[in-house]
């Protein structure tokens, strides 16, 4: 499974700041996504769940600081870096009390800004790889990452090697639908050139690996007209 481009959400409302910082990171080779007042940010950042959010304080309409305490209160899991025109300790103090990771004063370097992102982002690589390590349960199902195998009430279960990445992929991300394009992306990656109902099949085959019943499935689901989702408890 090839590695996806990690996402920052920059939500900036000076245009030429926002686009300067958008140009830097995607030559740094980031998934990049941009907005210019607080309510569209929190949308993008509910919607998109990117890996790192680039947070003015002084947005219109919602201000940073609102956008922020909205994500940590939701329990988003996401790094945020703050930026102000201010750099009083109290501003500081707020945004990493509210639960920012960084704050950065503007005027401000954008090579150090990019310094501090990859910093940021080379704690979560390491998150994620000992989270990866560790084995996916959910009711008589094991997946084993380290051995890459499968078991179902104790009976080890043949499946290919990219059926076991696709599964692997929903499993790790609960409760998020999946269009088939991003699945393909994602566990095929850029330059596959087969269609979407691979996906399709592929799903059909997990299912019969896994669920109970593949004709009813518990687990790997189908949201019609968006995609495909991981219901990590089952059944409601």
């Amino acid at each position: 499974m090839k590695p996806q481009l990690e996402k920052i959400l920059v939500i900036e409302d000076d245009a030429s700041l926002a686009m300067g910082l958008v140009h830097n990171l995607k030559y740094e080779g980031f998934d990049v996504l941009i907005a210019r007042d607080g309510d569209k940010g929190l949308t993008l950042a509910f919607s998109e769940r990117p890996d790192l959010v680039i947070l003015d304080v002084g947005l219109p309409g919602m201000n940073g600081f609102d956008v922020l305490a909205e994500i940590r209160r939701a329990g988003l899991e996401l790094r945020i870096m703050m930026l102000t025109a201010r750099g009083t300790d109290e501003d500081k103090v707020r945004g990493l009390g509210l639960g920012a990771d960084d704050y950065m004063t503007k005027p401000f370097s954008v090579r150090e800004l990019v310094a501090r992102v990859n910093a940021l982002l080379r704690r979560l690589r390491l998150e994620r790889a000992e989270h990866a390590a560790r084995p996916v349960t959910f009711k008589d199902v094991v997946l084993d990452p380290a051995s890459r195998t499968a078991q179902k009430a104790g009976i080890p279960k043949e499946m290919s090697a990219r059926e076991f990445d696709l599964a692997m992929f929903l499993a790790t991300h609960p409760d998020h639908v999946f269009s088939r394009d991003q699945i393909l992306k994602a566990v095929w990656g850029w330059d596959y050139e087969g269609t979407e109902r691979t996906v399709d099949n592929f799903i059909r085959a997990i299912r019969a690996s896994l669920e109970t019943d593949p004709t009813d499935p518990e687990f790997f689901v189908t949201v019609f007209g968006a995609g495909y989702m991981f219901r990590p408890g089952g059944r409601p």
